[in-house]
């Protein structure tokens, strides 16, 4: 026979009375945690009576009515219902067994009967008889934790607080020692409820007789943040760290609250709580992710250095570490962390592959390059690296087989097609073969004549073979249909101003490129460009350095290089270009503008 447990009668509480607490999650120290942040040991239950210490309660249910005191009619019928609900539920008559179980429980007062009938009323979503049931298995087993956990987690999932508070306080009263722990476990049990500010008058309540305990205050102060009390939160959180000042868990809480004012602010507490407690590894990690995103990098370098002395081998350590290698081009100790982090118990090595794929291209190890992409599984990360494994083989004279790759990564995920037939149209325009790559995507239009990823780069190749008015026409199909798409209005704006035409007209257009991504490299590049062609050598100049300050690309530096020639700065021009055509030597533009404007 199939018997049915549901989970939800006591959910809310399950989850939040005596379940481990991870206050302070990303732990460099691992299991090495904070004693007071450790989880909290359940609360001991009362002793059960015989029927509920059963492994499954229908059979307890079947127990009783052979063990009743009662007339063997009662018993037969005990074992007639029961049997008759279990057989309903299994043939999807929830409902149905749910009332036999519902009328057997009432009439029988016995406590196994009720917790078996309040979990099958649970899995037939029927709360208002789990809340009836709940509340006759308290008056009949008062003392019966079990009995009250069922009918406190009924009443928070069900959003009814009134006159909750004075049980929550007598649950969490009855085990001393798991109390910090639950008090820091209080607010996941209110998560579904929307009204926060009742449920931050419920925690405040609730944990009114702790206030000697600083996790008391933590608990406020998280309910605080919810409802919107941010003053309220800092003062709670404040108070929790003054109770005891070398927890790291109050730190933590306080800084998050600082920094959705003022991420320096936050910065600075951390520092200032490290100075004192300088193994509060938790607060360090923070510290130094939280410099990363302040984009401080060698303060925030510095500091994942001494956690990785601390912990070579955590994973939330090597990882940043590694990241800020390659942000720093330090490629050496990059792929140093990056090739530990793989050997680490990670549950997807995905991303430090790829990076590794990364370094190894860069470094022009392209069969090791293309080793480490092929490691590279489902994910973010899955695309790039099938794209850049393509282009390796492209580049090494296996265009056959770049192809194949990509087709085969489109067969394996469809919704890969586009992405991965733009990737072959590209390797396709970069062998020389425009016309081949356009006649791709073309294909691909007549299967979805609006999507626009394929417009876009169809008009983009379309305009490198002359065909102006199918350019033209694709771009203008794609801001009918994308009309926020900046970079469809600068496409066309620009093919008009590089053929110094219709210039009015290309200039409205990327003015509202401009509007849509205003500080966009390329669009600024655009409009300088233009401005050069009416002639406003001056505001040319101002839009290009902004653009290449952001962006040094070649093409802007080709640009910039031809304003400061027209200008008379022909020494800076010269300057300027040498030094771009040293870091792109292959760039086509900037060879041809070094060769124009040389003396």
């Amino acid at each position: 026979m199939k018997y049915i447990k549901s989970t939800l009668l006591c959910a809310a509480l399950v989850l939040a009375i005596g379940t481990p607490v991870q206050a302070a999650e990303g732990s460099p120290a691992g299991k090495q945690q904070d004693k007071a942040t450790r989880p909290a040991k359940p609360a001991k239950p009362s002793k059960p009576s015989k029927r509920t210490t059963r492994e499954d309660t229908a059979e307890s249910t079947l127990a009783y009515a052979a063990d009743s005191k009662d007339s063997s009619e009662l018993s037969g019928q005990v074992v007639y219902q029961v049997l008759l609900a279990e057989v309903a539920l299994q043939r999807g008559r929830n409902e149905f067994a749910s009332q036999a179980y519902a009328d057997l429980a009432t009439r029988t007062r016995d406590p196994g009967i009720l917790e078996r009938a309040i979990e099958v009323a649970g899995y037939a979503r029927r709360f208002d008889r789990v809340l009836q049931l709940a509340r006759l298995w308290v008056e009949i087993e008062p003392e019966s934790k079990r009995a009250q956990q069922v009918l406190i987690g009924v009443l928070v999932m069900s959003n009814q607080l009134d006159g909750l508070a004075p049980k929550l306080i007598s649950m969490l009263e009855a085990d001393q020692q798991a109390l910090p722990g639950n008090l820091l476990a209080l607010n996941r049990m209110f998560a579904r409820n929307p009204n926060r500010r009742v449920v931050l008058q419920m925690i405040k309540d609730v944990c009114a007789p702790f206030l000697k305990l600083p996790e008391a205050h933590y608990a406020i102060a998280v309910a605080a943040n919810s409802a919107g009390e941010h003053e309220l939160a800092l003062a709670e959180a404040h108070q929790a760290l003054q109770l005891r000042p070398d927890w790291q868990v109050g730190a933590l809480l306080e800084a998050q609250l600082l920094a959705r004012t003022s991420p320096t602010e936050a910065i600075t507490a951390m520092q200032a709580f490290v100075e004192k407690y300088p193994q509060a590894r938790d607060v360090e990690l923070h510290l130094a992710r939280a410099l990363v995103g302040d984009k401080r990098y060698g303060e925030a370098k510095r500091l994942f250095g001494q956690l990785l002395l601390a912990y070579p081998d955590n994973p939330d350590v090597v990882f940043p570490v590694a990241i800020l290698a390659l942000q720093e081009g330090d490629k050496t100790l990059a792929e140093a962390q990056l090739k530990h982090l793989v050997t680490l118990d990670l549950p997807d090595k995905s991303t430090p592959f790829y990076y590794l794929g990364q370094v190894a291209e860069e470094n022009g190890q392209r069969d090791e390059a293309l080793s480490y992409y092929q490691q590279v599984g489902a994910g973010e990360h899955y695309l790039p690296a099938q794209i850049r494994s393509a282009a390796i083989l492209a580049q090494q004279g296996k265009l056959d087989e770049a192809k194949t790759l990509l087709r085969d990564a489109a067969a394996r995920d469809p919704q890969l097609r586009v992405q991965m037939a733009i990737a072959e149209a590209a390797l396709l325009r970069d062998a020389k073969q425009t016309a081949a790559a356009l006649e791709l995507l073309e294909r691909e239009l007549k299967e979805q004549p609006e999507q626009p990823d394929l417009l876009y780069e169809s008009a983009l190749l379309a305009e490198r073979l002359g065909r102006l008015e199918l350019m033209e026409s694709r771009l203008r199909t794609l801001i009918k249909l994308q009309p926020e798409s900046a970079q469809a209005y600068n496409a066309l704006g620009y093919s008009y101003a590089d053929r110094n035409m219709r210039l009015p007209e290309a200039r409205q257009l990327i003015e509202q490129a401009l509007k849509l991504a205003p500080n966009d490299p390329f669009i600024l590049d655009s409009m300088a460009w233009v401005l050069y062609r009416q002639g406003d050598l001056e505001g040319a100049l101002t839009h290009l350095q902004r653009a290449y300050a952001q962006r040094p690309d070649p093409e802007i530096a080709a640009h910039l290089g031809e304003v400061l020639w027209m200008l008379g700065r022909k020494d800076e021009a010269q300057n300027s270009l040498r030094e771009a055509l040293k870091k792109h030597p292959e760039n086509e533009a900037l060879k041809a503008a070094t060769s124009r404007f040389s003396p």
